[in-house]
């Protein structure tokens, strides 16, 4: 039966249980008081989330914030009157004649299998088609609050209706959702696309497309660090670095699969030379032609290319968000090409490397899982065997406490997932590890063994980041744009007093600069205390006053971003304190 609140209730701790419970019942009650409000309205689906819940509904005109108070009016007052949930069971027909005026539900009736029980639940005169759970009344949903009104299409399909989707939470106390308010409040603070504004990093116009991001020059500043940073630490890892097109034949395409599985998400294609190119989704295939183009023995092996790789895949025009989601991204992709042998070993060595690039932009906290072989797979069940069971051996030698998401694997390969945790405790997709027995097949990989036979070789896609452009988008908000001295685009501005301290302060910011700083001047003709509040605004870490006493002393008035006020200061001790600084941030 199509139930979007089902969980998975052995896998969650006895909280997460409730409030799924109860914001599965708060999406029901919600829907009461919409159609008490709005008799002609159509329900479509009602399901809780992470944070909360909401129910999409099929109504005349947009609602309104006015509309939303009285909606949450009617939910409290119903909450207050303390209906008990109450689950019956029926038959298709009935079902049928139940929510005859109801399109949508008939039509998830319609694609419910016969073999599947239908049930209901009610509370009141309210009828929903349900399989739960939920809490036992209406009075067991002590929080609640509904929070924003969105559009989204019906089934996520843009040729279909437009729907009205109010979204809410719901918690166990008061207290509880007064935090989580004010944890929503912070996010909306350090939300990335309003600080990437305001910090000049990047921007996204519709006159170049929704979804392609514009790097400023500030952005590309920190884009160049973390790039250099990345490409320092894998050369340092034994990892060749390579650059391949952005776009290819569609043969290329038609032999990986993507053609057959993935072409919705691709670009249409180009006609070149009466042939058909499409953008590349996936730098895989290009690796793939890498190592193709010459013979290799065991003795070369492993081999591991990397890449920081642009791809363009379709996404649709409802799903996009800042960075996070976005329809041009660079990948740093690496693939792995090894003996049997050495599995183990390069898991290993890829989940030490992860750790060493994530603590160094300040991530120290994970959430890591793996994902085993589905019902529907391809190659040899002892490949299978061997790659989980190496994953497994490289996260257990490592002490690492992981997840086992038994039979989610995609159909070509076992993986490990790992979910960083930013200042607020949210949990982010980055790294994957991703074994890959289908690619080596379509392309007839091999390598010539110890013996001199030809040997097909294992595969290992690998990318730390996941995508640059959303990595970027946490770094931000994890830091709320006030970026670790290493990570910061300008590293010091030098603000001069009076005009008469111009020339001074150009030369600090060149004897800062020839030491490898990132500093700027600010000989706007504004006040001091404007430019500093400038500076601050900027997030910049440090910010360095002079006048007739620092320039007479050879010195700066030092005002760090979180210290505040450090008082004069020598340059040479300044430089010797960020030199510190970086180098402790960055080890």
């Amino acid at each position: 039966m199509l139930d979007h609140g089902t969980l998975d209730l052995q896998h969650v701790n006895e909280i997460e249980s409730l409030r799924h419970r109860m914001r599965h019942s708060a999406a029901h009650v919600m829907a009461d008081a919409v159609l008490k409000l709005f008799p002609e309205a159509k329900m479509a689906i009602g399901p809780p989330t992470q944070d909360g819940f909401y129910y999409d509904f099929d109504v005349s005109r947009p609602f309104t914030p006015e509309d939303v108070e009285e909606i949450e009016n009617l939910v409290r007052a119903t909450i207050a009157e303390g209906f008990p949930f109450r689950r019956e069971e029926l038959s298709r027909e009935e079902a049928k004649a139940l929510f005859a005026d109801q399109p949508y539900k008939l039509e998830i009736i319609e694609g419910i299998p016969d073999s599947e029980t239908l049930s209901i639940y009610r509370h009141g005169d309210f009828v929903d088609l349900c399989q739960g759970p939920h809490v036992d009344g209406t009075g067991d949903i002590p929080a609640l609050k509904l929070m924003s009104v969105a559009g989204a299409y019906w089934r996520g399909d843009e040729k279909r209706p437009m729907l009205q989707r109010i979204y809410g939470t719901a918690f166990e106390s008061q207290q509880e959702l007064d935090e989580h308010m004010a944890r929503l409040e912070e996010a909306e603070r350090r939300d990335h696309r309003t600080l990437g504004r305001q910090l000049g990093l990047f921007s996204t116009h519709e006159e170049i497309g929704p979804g392609l991001v514009v790097w400023h020059p500030k952005g590309g500043i920190l884009r160049s660090i973390i790039e250099d940073f990345w490409r320092d630490i894998h050369y340092r890892h034994d990892y060749s670095i390579v650059y391949t097109p952005h776009i290819g034949r569609a043969n290329l395409w038609q032999t990986s699969g993507h053609l057959d599985f993935y072409k919705e998400n691709m670009y249409a294609p180009m006609v070149l030379d009466e042939q058909e190119y499409y953008l590349k989704p996936m730098n895989c295939p290009f690796h793939i032609m890498i190592y193709r183009s010459s013979l290799h023995s065991y003795r070369e092996l492993p081999l591991r290319i990397g890449e920081l790789g642009t791809v363009y895949r379709y996404e649709r025009s409802g799903v996009m968000h800042g960075l996070m989601r976005v329809r041009g991204f660079t990948q740093d992709d690496a693939h792995i090409f090894c003996m049997p042998n050495q599995v183990e070993s390069e898991i290993g060595g890829v989940l030490d490397l992860t750790f060493e690039i994530l603590q160094a932009f300040g991530f120290s906290e994970y959430q890591i899982s793996l994902s085993t072989r589905p019902e529907k797979y391809v190659g040899d069940l002892d490949m299978w065997e061997h790659a989980t069971a190496s994953l497994k051996n490289a996260l257990d030698e490592r002490n690492l406490t992981h997840d086992i998401d038994d039979g989610g694997g995609a159909f070509y390969g076992p993986k490990i997932d790992i979910k960083i945790k930013d200042a607020l405790g949210r949990e982010w997709q980055c790294t994957t590890v991703q074994f890959d027995f289908n690619l080596p097949e379509r392309f007839d990989l091999t390598f010539q063994d110890s013996e001199g036979n030809r040997t097909r070789p294992y595969m290992v896609h690998r990318a730390i980041f996941g995508s640059l452009e959303r990595f970027f988008g946490v770094l931000i908000e994890h830091y709320a744009g006030a970026f670790p001295l290493w990570l910061a685009p300008t590293q010091a501005v030098v603000i001069p007093i009076a005009d008469r301290h111009h020339e001074y302060a150009q030369s600090v910011q060149n004897q800062l600069r020839d030491q490898g700083f990132r500093v700027e001047v600010d000989d706007r003709g504004e006040r001091m205390n404007l430019k500093i509040r400038n500076a601050q605004m900027q997030k910049i870490p440090y910010m360095l006053v002079v006048g007739d006493r620092e320039q007479e002393q050879a010195a700066v008035s030092v005002r760090q971003r979180e210290e505040g006020d450090l008082g004069s200061m020598a340059l040479a001790d300044l430089a010797a304190r960020m030199k510190g600084e970086v180098v402790q941030r960055h080890s």
